[in-house]
């Protein structure tokens, strides 16, 4: 029966939505323009149906069939307005999409984090482009919006709609453990035209962007996945600085904004109230102040930022009353439901503006063409997720990231038929940029340093390097989330102070990680990887070699030594 209505639905959009003749290019217009195709699908859905629209269900593949089934029963039983999709592989996906699709009255709005791409949560399977920090040092914005529109590429051919993306927390703080390198610097304006570049780069391919987190979570010290962040900035403080990028963003048609969990009293003085859930916040200021117009939509409604204080449903029926078009990934769904009928039922919510909201999420459906939705077609996933011009760009944005500082003697003068010692720190074994250098070198030597190797170790290391006429020192960080910090034991940072100044020092890891080794700024030549993929380790050894000349600049101040903007 759901199926059948469902195609009939369908069969009603197509030869009436497009005879509209609506400018799909301002997806904030079209999404509050009246259209008979969510009228027409509207008036079919019972209150509780109508309410679900605005939740996001957690999908996925990774955690066995069982998972799988269970979430499938809750699409058919409460008809909700989408997923939230997390790990697993490709092709399980696309299964699971295909069957979910089937199970629903209205086409499903599957969502996605995905700041650096399908990768970020089917890394085995599908391509990680660079993360943001990375793209932060890029000069040509065009490349980041080709990078939007491969992005984009990606979420239709695997059956995607809505991608997390891009994060616009200006990271003014180094230490800050949730955001860092997901952030594209602490440049207010870089962060802005970067993220524009990318927005626009997946709008223009199709899919719809959130911004995130609103209004910024760039300067906290605290994880609002474990607990819940306080911001303690004046208003004048946040709107002159975190909200810099959403206020110019908004100017340029942001499609959608993410709203994170932090506690901000001067926004919202209500005891550990969470900025996802304040009234104030999300339609006082990013509604009214800001004239926002697109989608809100809440971090995910599981994290203990926000259920902490507001346990048992109540935070989901606050999102609700806050002004919110999408809930993600409340803990209960159907109680959820329940919980806002019966707020509107006793005054708390208005119906009008709910019903308002439903329709808004019904628009971007139909923005997105899911009228005319047809299953996704699982030949040739894999190929074609892992696309030659996509890899292609990949290297082109690792290249043109590269950050030489200082100056870029050092690699002028290198010469691959020199003595030459190459000094690994952080690996046990060759990787790309180990493999790319021998090759290329005729005379080379490799030494593999683990980080918490002892000085007795490390004496006879540094008296056969000083033996060469060129060293490289190679800082690795294998973590797949580079943090703001290389765990070297104090011997390992004795080498690099002692080296430096005979070394082209490279770090493969977060630049704010330079900043743990004192003395590193007596190199000549210092090159900032951003982090340790194949692609920017490929990039690296281009640069050493002569094959690719630096135009990265730095994203970010890392001490009075280095700061934004630096770069040869």
């Amino acid at each position: 029966m759901i199926k059948k209505f469902a195609l009939a639905v369908v069969t009603l959009a197509s030869t009436i939505s497009f005879s509209q003749a609506q400018d799909k290019k301002d997806f904030v217009k079209y999404i509050n323009t009246p259209h008979t195709w969510v009228d027409s699908v509207f008036n079919t859905l019972k209150p509780k149906e109508r309410i679900a629209q605005l939740f996001l269900v957690r999908a996925h593949t990774n955690l066995g069939q069982r998972y799988i089934d269970s979430v499938a029963q809750v699409v058919h039983d409460e008809q909700l307005g989408g997923l939230v999709v997390f790990q697993g592989g490709p092709e399980r996906h696309v299964a699971m999409f295909n069957n979910y699709q089937q199970l629903s009255k209205v086409p499903l709005l599957i969502t996605f984090d995905g700041e650096w791409g399908l990768g970020m949560r089917l890394p085995d399977s599908t391509l990680s482009y660079p993360y943001q920090m990375t793209l932060g040092a890029i000069q040509n914005d065009q490349l980041i919006h080709q990078m939007g529109q491969e992005v984009a590429k990606d979420f239709h051919r695997i059956g995607m709609h809505f991608n997390f993306a891009p994060v616009v927390d200006i990271n003014n703080n180094p230490k800050n453990p949730v955001i860092g390198f997901r952030s594209f610097g602490d440049n207010k304006e870089n962060v802005s035209r970067k993220a524009k570049a990318y927005m626009d780069g997946m709008m223009d391919g199709g899919i719809i962007s959130s911004l995130k987190h609103f209004p910024g979570h760039g300067d906290t010290d605290v994880d609002s996945h474990h607990d819940l962040p306080q911001l303690t900035f004046s208003k004048e403080r946040l709107e002159d600085l975190e909200m810099f990028p959403f206020k110019a963003l908004i100017k340029d048609g942001a499609p959608a904004i993410m709203v994170a969990h932090m506690n901000i009293p001067s926004l919202d003085p209500t005891p550990n109230i969470p900025s996802s859930i304040s009234k104030p916040i999300v339609t006082g200021i990013l509604r009214d102040q800001l004239g926002f117009r697109g989608l809100i939509v809440t971090d995910a409604m599981d994290m203990n930022g926000v259920k902490k204080f507001f346990p048992n449903g109540e935070a989901d029926v606050m999102a609700i009353i806050a002004g919110h078009d999408l809930l993600e990934v409340s803990e209960n769904s159907k109680r959820a439901i329940d919980l806002v009928l019966k707020a509107i039922q006793e005054g708390r919510i208005n119906q009008a503006d709910v019903d308002a909201r439903v329709k808004k999420v019904l628009a971007s459906k139909l923005w997105l063409g899911l009228d005319q939705y047809k299953a996704v077609n699982p030949q040739n996933l894999y190929a074609e997720l892992n696309r030659p011009s996509a890899k292609q760009l990949i290297d082109q944005l690792s290249e043109a990231s590269v950050t030489v500082l200082k100056s870029t003697a050092k690699i002028k003068a290198f010469k691959p038929s020199e003595k030459t010692a190459i000094l690994n720190i952080g690996l046990q074994a060759p990787s790309t940029f180990q493999n790319i250098m021998a090759t290329a070198l005729s005379n080379e030597t490799q030494y593999y340093i683990a980080a918490d190797a002892t000085e007795a170790e490390l004496t006879p290391i540094i008296k056969e390097a000083k033996k060469n006429k060129q060293i490289i020192l190679a800082i690795h960080d294998t973590r797949s989330r580079p943090r703001p910090e290389v765990a070297a034991s104090d011997a390992v940072k004795s080498l690099v102070k002692k080296l430096a100044k005979k070394s082209i020092v490279t770090f493969f890891t977060n630049p704010y990680a330079i900043d743990g080794f004192a003395g590193v700024q007596k190199s000549k030549t210092i090159i900032v990887a951003y982090q340790n993929d194949d692609f920017m380790q490929r990039a690296v050894a281009q640069t050493i070699l002569g094959q690719n000349i630096p135009t990265g600049k730095l994203p970010v101040t890392i001490n009075k030594y280095f700061r934004y903007g630096d770069g040869k």
